[in-house]
């Protein structure tokens, strides 16, 4: 995995759990604002907006560089539209990144897979 890839995933993993944050608070300002006088939605919506986008603009840019397949594309644009997904792709895409390190080092180190 090349030094633009692992960026494109760091940054997809970086964003992905501040994205499920906000949408559960969005979802909680939602209720209060029925069910209070209390109304944040307007400022909690557009701060989940700005992060969903920042989402997909990464998630497009990380299907592009690590040439997922359209499975795992799918599994990671799922992940941004349900309410805990977030927490979801960021511990998978940690995985993976860590796989490729491992890999990375076995590569350089001349281990060869038996």
């Amino acid at each position: 995995m090349d030094i633009k890839t692992a960026s494109a995933l760091r940054r997809l993993r970086l964003v992905s759990g501040p994205e499920a944050i906000s949408f559960l608070l969005l979802l909680v300002c939602s209720v209060l604002k029925r069910t209070t006088d209390f109304n944040a939605v307007p400022v909690m919506g557009a701060v989940h907006g700005f992060l969903f986008v920042l989402y997909v603009l990464f998630w497009a840019d990380a299907w592009n560089r690590a040439k997922w397949p359209l499975k795992t594309a799918a599994f990671y644009f799922l992940m941004s539209v349900l309410p805990v997904g977030g927490f979801f792709a960021e511990r998978r895409l940690k995985r993976e990144a860590d796989d490729a390190v491992i890999a990375s080092r076995a590569r350089t180190e001349g281990v060869v897979n038996a």
